[in-house]
């Protein structure tokens, strides 16, 4: 299927989540009813029977995604579900916005730009986990999306001391079943926003300043806009505004887990092919993604676009140090990533031939993660992407886990509130979000970590250890 002009809703036969569960055969009932009264009659003395696990299949009747087509917008629904506002309109924000929107979840999104682009909205995105939950916002194609097929690792000089992907001899034969999808991350957060159409949910140049519960327990929200102070209500309140998110930081406070800085900053530069026009190297051939690396600095190449690349340069520096490199700007952070990677070719054209505004850097920080407990606290609140579990970059998993966060939380409240659920007296926390938290903690919790010693490894002399795959380096890493 492809994008067209058209409007999605959600699948009746599988209730939007893209799953259908496969019924246990009898038999298995039965053992495990039997296993169940014995345990009781022995007064639950003994090892408890495990429920038979379910198995899932495909919707056939929307391939998975939970969406089908419709003639226009799902009619809001006010009175069986609840308004939800969420803060922050990057990734994380736009998507849980889209996945209301195909279910007639009330929704009002509000994002403190004053515009979609009146700043830079980061670079490069690779898909991994979420390049198949995207069709489940009704993106079935992705413009100016590209596919890594090769992975190359160097030496400074210029030593092949690793290669992996479809392309290499020993996948001839044996393809991975998921590729890597890059895509420009205003590419698509533009295409989720196109999916919202003309609604006039979204609420630019909203800066929230605070909230407080009210008796109804709804969430009354206070918002600066044009130097002027603004109320608003809400059932539902979604921090989804970033790692250093005001929802988080008003709910929870900075010094229950505050950031962490991780010991390096990250360059990132955009470069056009078409500025490279007259260097020679396989390695720009928009299909491959190569870095190199020395034990302690390195430079991460991907495809941005058909015609353009994008780079990550990351090296140790204290925190402070830093701070005042990034705050010099763009030309500091370029002459800086010039002089320290001065190494094999295409490298150095591709940093020089950098324009300046494609150029940005930032010290790389993440946070504790949050354990159920803390969240629970918190009645009709709660956060999603990287204002729940900010991660550093080289694992690729913020914007995929958001994008799962969005769908599996519009997701849960589709289900769990209908017209019996009787939401506003249950409340929110116990039908909804604590069931949610605690999957979303598990899922991302992994990745947190796993992003965190990568920023170790990536720096580490275990890098430059020949024929490793990914996984070989971190075990070898672990060991010495």
């Amino acid at each position: 299927m492809e994008n067209k002009e058209t409007y999605w809703t959600i699948c009746p036969k599988c209730s939007g989540l893209g799953k259908k569960n496969l019924r246990l055969r009898k038999e298995s009932r039965r053992r495990y009813q039997i296993a169940l009264n014995e345990f009781e009659k022995a007064q639950a003395e003994g090892k408890a029977s495990v429920r038979p696990k379910i198995t899932q299949y495909l919707c056939d009747n929307c391939g998975g995604s939970g969406l089908i087509s419709a003639s226009s917008h799902p009619i809001v629904d006010s009175e069986n579900y609840p308004h939800v506002a969420i803060i922050g309109a990057g990734i994380g924000g736009m998507a849980l916005a889209v996945a209301c929107l195909h279910r007639g979840i009330p929704f009002t999104l509000y994002e403190r730009d004053t515009s979609f682009d009146s700043r830079a909205q980061g670079y490069g995105l690779t898909l991994q986990q979420a390049s198949k939950a995207i069709k489940g916002f009704g993106l079935f194609s992705l413009k100016n999306s590209v596919n890594s097929t090769r992975h190359v690792v160097h030496t400074t000089e210029g030593k092949e001391i690793n290669e992996w992907g479809m392309r290499t001899h020993a996948n001839i034969n044996n393809s991975p079943k998921r590729i890597n999808v890059h895509v420009p991350r205003q590419a698509l957060r533009l295409a989720l926003l196109e999916q919202l159409g003309d609604s006039n949910a979204l609420h630019w140049g909203h800066r929230l300043i605070s909230f407080k519960e009210c008796e109804d327990k709804s969430v009354e929200l206070i918002f600066q806009v044009n130097g002027e102070m603004k109320n608003t209500k809400a059932d539902l309140v979604v921090g989804a505004d970033g790692v250093r998110s005001v929802v988080r930081n008003l709910l929870i406070g900075e010094d229950i887990t505050p950031l962490r800085y991780l010991g390096y900053v990250v360059v990132l530069g955009i470069c056009s092919l078409e500025a490279l026009k007259g260097v020679e190297s396989s390695l720009l051939d928009s299909a491959t993604v190569f870095q190199t690396v020395n034990g302690h600095e390195r430079i991460y190449v991907m495809p941005y676009t058909q015609d353009s690349v994008m780079w990550q340069f990351s090296f140790p520096i204290p925190e402070e140090e830093a701070k005042a490199l990034c705050a010099k700007g763009a030309q500091a952070l370029k002459e800086e990533a010039c002089r320290r990677a001065d190494w094999h070719k295409p490298v150095p054209q591709i940093l020089e031939a950098t324009l300046p505004e494609q150029i940005t850097g930032y010290p790389l920080y993440d946070r504790e993660l949050l354990n159920s407990e803390i969240l629970e606290k918190a009645s009709a609140f709660t956060l999603i992407g990287d204002a729940a579990h900010p991660m550093s970059p080289f694992k690729g998993q913020g914007a995929n886990q958001a994008l799962l966060d969005a769908l599996a939380l519009a997701r849960k409240i589709s289900i769990a509130c209908n017209p019996y659920s009787k939401w506003r007296e249950r409340g929110l926390r116990e039908l909804v979000l604590n069931e949610f938290e605690q999957e979303m903690l598990e899922r991302s919790g992994p990745k947190v970590k796993d992003s965190a010693e990568a920023v170790k490894l990536l720096h580490s002399k275990s890098m430059l250890i020949e024929g490793c795959r990914p996984k070989e380096r971190f075990l070898q890493a672990i060991n010495l």
